[in-house]
């Protein structure tokens, strides 16, 4: 569970960001949350964009998948979701909490 003060360090290193992703119309395939799961295995926090076009609400799906792929959701702004998940691979700057 992350502090208030850590998701705010974590806001502030993702509005610099670009989207990783963008999510729009159907399903949450098995496949995009895998890609999702592999970019937070090599970044750590990654940002989403959520299309008109999407079937789910953004809080709706920032809560699925935070739970498909473990992760802590930061926060969402506007059609933005970011989330957050410490990476085990030793070769990447791990994001200091």
């Amino acid at each position: 569970m992350l502090t208030s003060k850590q998701r705010a360090k974590l806001k502030s290193l993702a509005s610099t960001q670009p989207s990783v992703f963008q999510i729009g119309k159907g399903e949450l395939s098995d496949n995009l949350v895998a890609s999702l799961g592999d970019a937070l295995e090599a970044r750590e926090l990654i940002k989403i964009s959520v299309l008109r076009t999407c079937d789910y609400a953004v809080e709706d799906l920032m809560r699925v998948l935070e739970i498909k792929l473990r992760a802590e959701a930061v926060c969402s702004i506007g059609k933005k979701i970011i989330l957050y998940r410490y990476s085990h691979k030793k070769d990447i700057k791990h994001i200091e909490l």
